[in-house]
């Protein structure tokens, strides 16, 4: 099937609402109900809402994971198949695509505007990964791939390449830029829950794949377990409460799942 004949769905984890409708919510291809939209408040993790999705997904050919800071400008739904349907004319066996990561040399690869900054790689797309960044990953239902539980909100993208690479499918970037709007901290003080988060998937994250290192995400440079915490810990002072660091304390966990669980939001 000519994957632009294919359809998507969407699933995105919330913890401010405010943010979601000011962001997400906004993009023309979501307000327009063409697609299943399915948000989690406050889910305990990334793997919790996006697996549950992949589980009961009906219809959808690929299932599209977004942040709720995430901004797709009008006709990013058609740009993003369009540029599916080249990436897979190259690329056999794609099974995960994203639109910010690392190719197979290590070298930075991708399209998006973040908090105002265009960031415009120069290797050309699409292009194979070996890492993508979070900010929005596609997988394609029927491979069946989900998210590693053991990681909460750090580094389950780049871990999913890694599977999907190991069962014999492949990973891309592609031209299909979107808008992130994070309000987490470039550099300065952050809260002492976000770093000991950051650093517990750190650890896990670099245990599980310890013979695949050294390797490159956009974000860190990991050569032996225990370098993203040497990192996080010479660059970004813990703030003495969340307040100062400008992040929201944890939320309850509730969610808003999808056909097998208790409430549904659907835009189709």
């Amino acid at each position: 099937m000519p994957i632009l004949d294919q359809s998507l769905a969407f699933v995105v984890c919330a913890s401010d609402a405010e943010q979601l409708q000011r962001r997400l919510l906004m993009s023309e291809c979501l307000q327009s109900r063409r697609y299943r939209l399915a948000i989690y408040f406050d889910s305990p993790s990334a793997a919790r809402a996006f697996n549950e999705e992949m589980d009961h997904s009906t219809g959808a050919d690929w299932l599209v994971w977004v942040h709720q800071d995430v901004f797709l400008p009008d006709g990013w739904d058609h740009q993003f198949l369009a540029a599916l349907a080249q990436a897979e004319s190259l690329i056999p066996r794609l099974a995960v695509v994203g639109v910010y990561g690392m190719d197979l040399q290590g070298r930075r690869a991708g399209h998006v505007l973040d908090r105002g900054r265009l960031l415009r790689e120069p290797q050309p797309l699409p292009c194979e990964a070996s890492s993508l960044d979070e900010v929005l990953v596609a997988v394609r239902t029927d491979s069946r791939l989900i998210l590693d539980p053991e990681l909460r909100y750090h580094f389950y993208a780049t871990d999913l390449v890694l599977a999907a690479r190991q069962r014999g499918w492949a990973a891309a970037v592609v031209d299909s830029c979107c808008e992130h709007w994070s309000d987490t901290p470039t550099s300065g003080p952050v809260a002492r829950t976000f770093t000991d988060a950051l650093i517990a998937d750190a650890r896990v994250f670099e245990t599980k794949w310890l013979h695949h290192l050294p390797l490159a995400t956009s974000c860190f440079n990991i050569c032996k377990p225990g370098d993203v915490e040497r990192f996080v810990q010479a660059n970004f002072p813990v703030a003495t409460d969340a307040t100062q660091a400008g992040l929201p304390p944890p939320g309850r966990n509730r969610s808003i799942s999808g056909t097998g669980g208790s409430q549904a939001v659907d835009q189709e």
